[in-house]
């Protein structure tokens, strides 16, 4: 089983690259079909679980997010924490090929040892593509957008650092970054999916 995680710069395209990662590869493809698994198992709306889970406000876990959780603080963000872990191991325990977007599924998944893949990209770079892919009736300013990105890349890690106590971002995390700046998020795909195939098919592990 082949697993490639993609953590994300909010606004770099790292969503999309995973989508057509995914299906240059033929693997199974997870991104908001966690939020919706996390919505139906606890009976909640997906909107209210997203932002509760993207928020950073959550509480110091008293073990880290990889081994036992038998002592943490309670807190509904927590709660939904612990859902998306379960929900994230069920996924790699069906043995199938796949690419997860964002969730911390690198730390999660590291004993299935995932390639793990960073996508950047320079702030105007994503603020053009936010503004590019604007939901309709968002008329966000490209300051309002640079602030909202900055916000959310906060927020992620602040996630990361609490759940995991490692830095979000962090160059040695990954197996490989890629900066989409310059790149047809399509053709980009095709290179890391050749580079990916290469990491699976090597014999020095």
């Amino acid at each position: 089983m082949n697993i490639i995680t993609i953590s994300r710069q909010f606004g770099s395209g790292g969503r999309q690259l995973g989508r057509e990662l995914a299906a240059l590869l033929g693997y199974d493809y997870y991104d908001k079909e966690i939020i919706s698994a996390i919505a139906a198992n606890k009976g909640m709306d997906e909107n209210y679980v997203k932002t509760a889970l993207d928020s950073g406000r959550l509480q110091t876990l008293q073990q880290n997010y990889r081994g036992s959780l038998a002592k943490y603080t309670t807190t509904a963000n927590t709660s939904l924490m612990l859902e998306e872990k379960k929900i994230i191991e069920q996924i790699a325990a069906q043995g199938r090929d796949c690419v997860i977007v964002g969730r911390n599924a690198d730390i999660i998944l590291s004993r299935y040892k995932p390639l793990n893949i960073f996508v950047c990209a320079d702030m105007s770079a994503r603020v053009q593509r936010c503004t590019d892919h604007a939901p309709q009736g968002e008329n966000l300013t490209a300051k309002e957008l640079e602030k909202k990105i900055k916000q959310i890349d906060k927020a992620r890690t602040k996630s990361r650092r609490v759940l995991t106590g490692k830095e979000w971002g962090r160059n040695d995390a990954y197996h490989l970054t890629v900066n989409t700046a310059a790149w047809n998020i399509s053709g980009l795909a095709v290179a890391v999916a050749d580079f990916a195939q290469k990491f699976f098919g090597r014999t020095d592990v």
